[in-house]
């Protein structure tokens, strides 16, 4: 299998060059090795895509986000929604109270996402930044409970 070298604040960490998802979520991934009968619900993950596209739209009408980063953020959500990607989240039930990993999770896979869609490569200078762009205007302690009540809607 082929890495790539992810960067965060944590240092260096190798992710599956074939994978979009980045450091946080291999972190994560590699300490809770539980196996796929405690995965995360993909529920949860396509309320989260409904959420973080909710999110884009919010921030372009507030004049923080511009448009072809919120209509990149869509696109990749409407990916997400249609089932497209769900090999990219790998993450298992089991982590913080606030769900930060699988909100990572989410961040880390649009922004790689994009970056392809939009024609560069991975690790390129990015065209959506996963805290900066998909990530704006959201905390963890917001998004993970909020994730769940749509999910809880949707079903």
């Amino acid at each position: 299998m082929e890495y790539r070298i992810e960067k965060d604040t944590m240092g260096e960490v190798k992710v599956p060059a074939h994978k979009y998802w980045g450091a946080q979520t291999e972190r994560s991934r590699n300490n809770f090795k539980i196996g796929p009968e405690g995965s995360m619900p993909l529920e949860i993950i396509y309320a989260f895509a409904y959420l973080k596209k909710a999110a884009a739209h919010a921030n372009f009408e507030l004049g923080v986000l511009p448009a072809d980063k919120k209509e990149m953020i869509s696109a990749v959500c409407d990916e997400i929604l249609a089932g497209k990607l769900n090999d990219e989240f790998p993450l298992v039930i089991w982590q913080t109270g606030s769900g930060t990993q699988s909100n990572m999770n989410l961040n880390e896979v649009i922004a790689n996402r994009a970056q392809v869609l939009g024609g560069r490569k991975i690790g390129e200078e990015p065209i959506l930044k996963a805290n900066d762009d998909v990530n704006k205007s959201q905390s963890s302690n917001d998004t993970y409970p909020t994730g769940m009540h749509i999910a809880a809607y949707k079903m």
